[in-house]
């Protein structure tokens, strides 16, 4: 019963300290230190080592993620760390959709735009055996971690700036699909303590929050090919402005809203004219 009452006592000083999820981020620092799933904790009974000083770090509002070094996304566990953007839950709705415009499509080339950890990159790698995906990051600390996570697959990530529309040159009207995770949240001081965790440049793009995307979407037109498709993941208050953007560029069509989980816009679709 040691490890039980560890847990209740944890989650307590956890909720105290405004963790949203304090007992779940208590099972998952003993599932982690014990090597076993969420669930087969409850057979425990002895406190693994360390598990006080995991527990003391999330209570200053360390992202879990930081703590364990490991961060989910859809079928992946990516290694993460300061420096590197933590791959959120709701994005797996973007990777989810891209693999299904895929579907049926021999040998595509992906393109994931800022892929930090090489989260969307990966996962498009890991859905659809035999297409040939690049990820692309400007930031050298976030570019290692998607390569060693990268290490193993057919995904290739490359340092590039976005908004550079000579990136990729030589895959130029080749591309299938261009999916991006980039920053897009208007500069504020009042969001969650672990959001600023994150390094700034991946999740700030200045006052609108619309700087890098209105600047790289000459690069996903210049790689498309006609007819390749594009899914965008943005900020709450800016899916008309997305939208805009791409209209006013004159090389898309079929400029859509895709929703996630929780019914909110989150993303932009659309195809190269």
């Amino acid at each position: 019963m040691a490890l039980r009452a560890a847990l209740l006592d944890a989650a307590e000083r956890l909720r105290r300290a405004g963790v949203p999820s304090p007992l779940v981020d208590a099972r998952l620092i003993a599932a982690h230190l014990l090597g076993c799933g969420p669930l087969d904790v409850a057979f425990r009974d002895e406190v693994p080592e360390g598990f006080a000083e995991m527990i003391a770090r999330r209570e200053q509002r360390e992202p879990l993620q930081h703590i364990l070094g490991l961060a989910p996304f859809g079928p992946l566990d990516l290694e993460v760390g300061p420096g590197v953007f933590i791959p959120r839950p709701e994005t797996e709705v973007l990777a989810d959709w891209g693999v299904r415009q895929l579907a049926g499509t021999p040998a595509p080339r992906v393109v994931d735009l800022c892929t930090g950890s090489g989260a969307l990159a990966l996962y498009l790698a890991h859905e659809v055996p035999g297409a040939e995906v690049v990820g692309v990051e400007k930031h050298a600390e976030a570019l290692a971690f998607a390569r060693r996570n990268a290490a193993g697959t057919t995904a290739r990530m490359i340092s590039g700036d976005v908004t550079d529309p000579t990136l990729l040159g030589e895959w130029h009207g080749s591309v299938d699909l261009v999916l991006s995770n980039p920053p897009y949240v208007p500069e504020t001081p009042d969001l969650d303590r672990e959001v600023y965790a994150d390094p700034p440049q991946a999740v700030f793009a200045g006052a609108s929050g619309m700087d890098i995307i209105e600047a790289f979407v000459p690069t996903i037109h210049a790689l498309l090919r006609s007819g390749g498709l594009v899914g965008i993941e943005h900020d709450d208050t800016t899916s008309q402005a997305v939208q805009d953007v791409l209209a006013a560029h004159g090389g898309f069509r079929d400029i859509a809203v895709l929703r996630d989980l929780t019914g909110r816009a989150r993303f932009v679709t659309a195809s190269k004219v």
